[in-house]
C-alpha cells in the first residue's frame, strides 16, 4: 500500500489556503466515512434490538449485553481507522483523544441513559416479576409524591443555610488571618472537622454527644430547663441539628479557601485604605469583601454543589426521620432503593434530581458570572 505521502500532490501543486484534510484523495475520505458510518449503524441497530428484547416488545435479542460490548468496541476501531483514513495526520492526532471520548461515553453517558431506560420500568427487586416496562407511569408516580416534595423543600433550607456557613467561614477566615497568639495551631484545630468522616461525626455528635437519654448536650440541655431535649424528634429541631452537623463539618472548607482569598491579597490596599482614614469596617466592607468577591463565589457554589450530595449524616443519624422530615433527596432516594428495593421508581427520582441540579447549577453559575462582572 502506498503511503500518504505518495498520494497527495507535491508540495508545490497545493492550491492556496489548503489543510492537510484537503490533500486526501476522495476515495480514501469516503472510505473512512463509510467505515464509521457503517459502524455507527451497526452499533445502534444492536442497541435498538437488545432494547427491543429486553423490553419484550421482541423475540429477537441477546439473553446478556454482551453483544452490545463486543458492538461498542468494534465502533470504537472503526472511528479510530475512519479519523485516520478522512482526515490523514490529524486524524492520528485525534486517536490520543479517543480512549478519553469512548471512556467517558461508556462510564457516564451510557449510564445516563441506560438509567433514562431504568426510570421507565416497574423494576422491583423483592417482587418475582422482574422487571417491566411501565413507561411514564412512574414520573407520575413521582409528582404525587408527598415524601418526595418534602425533601426537595429540605434541599431547599439545606441550600440556604449555605449562605450562614459563609458568613461564619468568613468571620473564622478573618481571625486566623490577624496577628493572633497560636494563630497556627488554632488553624489545625479549625481543620480537624473536615478531616473526620460525616458518617464518624454523625456517630460521634449525632449519636454520641447529641444522645437524648445520656448524652452531654442532651444532658447539658436539661440542666438550662430543656425538659425533653430531644434534638431529632421534632421535626424543625431535628431539620436545625442536622444542619449544625453538616455545618460543623464542612465550614472549614469554605474558612481555608477564603483564609487562602485573604492571604493573597495585596497589603498595599489595605495600608492605603488606612492611610485615607478609613475605619475597620470600611475596609472590610469596601475593600476586602469587593476583593474576596471571585473566591467567595467560588466557595459558595462548590459548597452548594456538596450540600446537594448530602446524605450520608442523615442516613446515620435520623435516617430521613422523624416521619421524613430531615430527608434529602439523595437519602430518600437511598432508602427508596435500599428499605424498598423499588429500582425503577427510585431511578426516576434520581434521574429527575440529576435533571434539576444540572439546571440549577447552570444558573447559578451565569447568575455568580453576571454577580462577579456587574461588581467589578
Amino acid at each position: 500500500m502506498r503511503r500518504l505521502a505518495d498520494q497527495i500532490l507535491p508540495t508545490n501543486d497545493w492550491p492556496a489556503n489548503a489543510v492537510p484534510s484537503d490533500l486526501i484523495p476522495p476515495g480514501r475520505k469516503r472510505l473512512g466515512w463509510a467505515v464509521m458510518t457503517a459502524a455507527t449503524l451497526g452499533l445502534l441497530a444492536t442497541i435498538l434490538v437488545q432494547i427491543l428484547y429486553k423490553s419484550e416488545v421482541d423475540t429477537i435479542g441477546f439473553d446478556t449485553w454482551r453483544p452490545v460490548v463486543y458492538a461498542y468496541v468494534l465502533w470504537g476501531v472503526a472511528l479510530g481507522i475512519g479519523q485516520v483514513l478522512t482526515r490523514g495526520e490529524d486524524g492520528q492526532r485525534a486517536l490520543f483523544l479517543l480512549p478519553a471520548l469512548l471512556f467517558t461515553i461508556a462510564m457516564v453517558i451510557f449510564p445516563t441513559l441506560f438509567g433514562f431506560y431504568i426510570a421507565l420500568t416497574d423494576w422491583n427487586l423483592s417482587s418475582f416479576s422482574g422487571r417491566r416496562f411501565n413507561g411514564l407511569d412512574n414520573f407520575w408516580q413521582m409528582l404525587g409524591d408527598p415524601y418526595y416534595r418534602n425533601a426537595l423543600f429540605n434541599m431547599v433550607l439545606y441550600v440556604l443555610a449555605v449562605l450562614v456557613e459563609y458568613v461564619i467561614a468568613f468571620g473564622l477566615a478573618l481571625l486566623l488571618n490577624a496577628q493572633i497568639r497560636a494563630r497556627k495551631f488554632f488553624r489545625v484545630v479549625f481543620l480537624m472537622p473536615l478531616m473526620l468522616s460525616p458518617v464518624a461525626v454523625s456517630w460521634m455528635i449525632g449519636k454520641s454527644l447529641m444522645e437524648y437519654r445520656f448524652g452531654p448536650a442532651a444532658t447539658l440541655a436539661r440542666h438550662l430547663g430543656w425538659d425533653n431535649p430531644a434534638f431529632f424528634s421534632d421535626p424543625i429541631i431535628a431539620r436545625i441539628s442536622i444542619m449544625i452537623l453538616d455545618a460543623w463539618t464542612f465550614i472549614p472548607f469554605m474558612m481555608i479557601m477564603l483564609l487562602a482569598g485573604l492571604q493573597a491579597m495585596s497589603r498595599e490596599v489595605l495600608e492605603a485604605a488606612r492611610v485615607d482614614g478609613a475605619t475597620t469596617w470600611q475596609t472590610f466592607w469596601q475593600v476586602t469583601f469587593p476583593l474576596m468577591l471571585p473566591v467567595s463565589v467560588t466557595a459558595v457554589i462548590l459548597r452548594i454543589i456538596f450540600k446537594l450530595k448530602l446524605a450520608d449524616i442523615i442516613i446515620t443519624v435520623t435516617s430521613g426521620g422523624p416521619g421524613g422530615a430531615t430527608d434529602s433527596v439523595s437519602s430518600f432516594i437511598y432508602r427508596e432503593y435500599r428499605d424498598r428495593s423499588n429500582v425503577g421508581y427510585g431511578t426516576m427520582l434520581a434521574m429527575a434530581y440529576l435533571v434539576i441540579i444540572v439546571v440549577f447549577v447552570t444558573w447559578l453559575l451565569k447568575l455568580a458570572n453576571r454577580f462577579v462582572r456587574n461588581v467589578n
